[in-house]
């Protein structure tokens, strides 16, 4: 029997910080989505003047991410490719990212409120956020 990895509030925490940080830094009004592995939403932040639309889409996002255990941009591109694919259940859009370590996926993190590939950049923070605590 194998042992589960999870989250913990810490690194939830941790990793919303860094989204945060580094929306601030850009000067992005964003919303941060982070859900577990089952797309049960963690943590959610909107930053002040994030339009209200981007909680939704930030949500749809992660949990996107962390069911299909990919970037939301890797749907986005087969879409591109088939759009046989548009059908598949979740947001086809960049901007989530799977939380992976080990080979587990524990979860997905979620941005919305600028460009698409921004969206993905403060994603990553947050995920940087976790490995290097590791």
């Amino acid at each position: 029997m194998r042992q589960k990895l999870y989250l913990t509030l810490d690194d939830v925490l941790a990793m919303t910080a860094a989204c945060k940080a580094e929306a601030i830094r850009n000067k992005w009004e964003v919303s941060i989505a982070i859900v577990d592995d089952a797309g049960i939403l963690f943590a959610f932040e909107r930053m002040d003047g994030a339009a209200v639309g981007t909680a939704a889409f930030a949500l749809a996002k992660a949990e996107t991410a962390a069911s299909t255990k990919r970037s939301t941009l890797v749907m986005e591109q087969r879409v591109r490719e088939s759009p046989g694919f548009a059908t598949l259940p979740g947001t086809h859009v960049q901007g989530g990212l799977p939380i992976l370590h080990d080979g587990f996926c524990l979860g997905g993190i979620g941005i919305s409120g600028v460009k698409s590939e921004f969206d993905e950049q403060i994603a990553q923070a947050g995920i940087d956020a976790l490995t290097s605590r590791s």
